[in-house]
């Protein structure tokens, strides 16, 4: 199956308008370790931020430039996110001093369609064992990393490894969905603590009592079940919970996909808050050394003027549905169809 490309050319800036000052920065605290299950959500709403109200392009210029690709050519204005449905794999790196590393622990393919401003999620749980014609099978988390060490065995520097994975990797999806992925965003989540602290919280209804401790990378989860606000490191404690070591019940990869987009849905709708607007340069640069993407500046710019608005009812999210027989999720018989055919159907709307 072939792979996908778009047109270069040049797209435009958005206009201007009335500046209205900005809140003054949260103080920065220390960046939380564990961000690794939901920092997708910000691909659509922080990476577009810039684009909401036209005064933050200029501030957030250099935001934008750090987090996007200047050695790939701006497209041209008929193939631009403004008019065309666009199609992202969102990878997440766990950055931890102990047991991160390249494997890509989150792994979405998100659909955007610029018609009715709506957004499908894809989930991949991270230890789907993947079968696809011409690839060696691993699990679906490996993929990356070892795209990147291939690289660097034929003497490409780090750099060109990253990009050449960042392909690969891409590729690999959207021959294993038989959907066109246009772009890439790799996330380090160091800084979603940040993120979600310059926004003031967000108002979660949290499902279960979680408590798990581990002195060892000094993860300290301790939460209780109702709705409340959760401040950076609250909110990465409950979307990455699994294990329990004090009596509460554990949970699996599908219960932590289904928090991801509740959690996407609450950053959506306190970004379009009345505070949330007066922090969106705040947040933009909480994550600015924490996200690179394969996109021009200028066309991160175009998805935040063209997705602002949206908001958790305008997020549709699905998930590859397995059946857990270790090491391995085994994807059930329909699911991978049924995912390519969500994905499908939203670029055609």
């Amino acid at each position: 199956m072939s792979s996908y490309t778009r047109d270069p050319n040049a797209a435009g800036m958005a206009p201007r308008r009335r500046r209205t000052p900005a809140a003054p920065p949260p103080k920065k605290k220390k960046k939380a370790r564990w961000g690794i299950r939901i920092m997708v959500g910000l691909l659509i709403l922080m990476l577009g931020a810039a684009g909401y109200l036209g005064w933050l392009v200029t501030q957030t210029k250099g935001t934008l430039q750090a987090i996007g690709d200047e050695t790939v050519p701006e497209v041209a204005p008929e193939q631009s996110v403004k008019v065309k449905p666009t199609t992202f794999l969102i990878l997440g790196l766990d950055s931890r001093a102990k047991g991160g590393g390249l494997n890509t622990d989150v792994i979405k393919v998100a659909a955007l369609n610029p018609n009715n401003k709506t957004s499908t999620i894809a989930s991949i749980p991270r230890d789907t064992r993947i079968e696809l014609d011409g690839y060696k099978s691993r699990k679906a988390n490996a993929y990356y990393a070892n795209f990147y060490q291939q690289a660097r065995d034929k003497g490409m520097s780090a750099k060109e490894a990253q990009a050449e994975a960042r392909s690969e990797t891409k590729l690999l999806f959207s021959r294993y969905f038989d959907v066109p992925i246009d772009y890439t965003i790799i996330i380090n989540f160091d800084g979603f603590s940040d993120v979600v602290d310059a926004l003031g919280g967000i108002d979660v209804d949290v499902d279960m009592d979680m408590r798990y401790v581990d002195n060892a990378d000094g993860t300290n989860i301790n939460l209780k079940a109702g709705p409340q606000r959760l401040d950076g490191k609250n909110a990465l404690d409950y979307v990455r919970y699994r294990q329990s070591n004090d009596g509460t019940r554990q949970s699996n990869d599908m219960e932590r996909n289904a928090r991801q987009t509740q959690v996407i849905g609450a950053i959506a709708d306190r970004m379009l808050s009345f505070s949330g607007v007066t922090k969106i340069a705040s947040v933009l640069d909480a994550v600015g050394d924490n996200i690179k993407s394969d996109m021009h500046w200028k066309e991160i710019e175009n998805l935040g003027t063209t997705y602002y608005s949206i908001s958790s009812s305008g997020i549709q999210s699905v998930a590859l549905e397995g059946t857990w027989r270790s090491p391995y999720v085994h994807v059930n018989s329909g699911s991978r169809e049924a995912v390519s055919a969500a994905l499908q159907a939203k670029l055609a709307e």
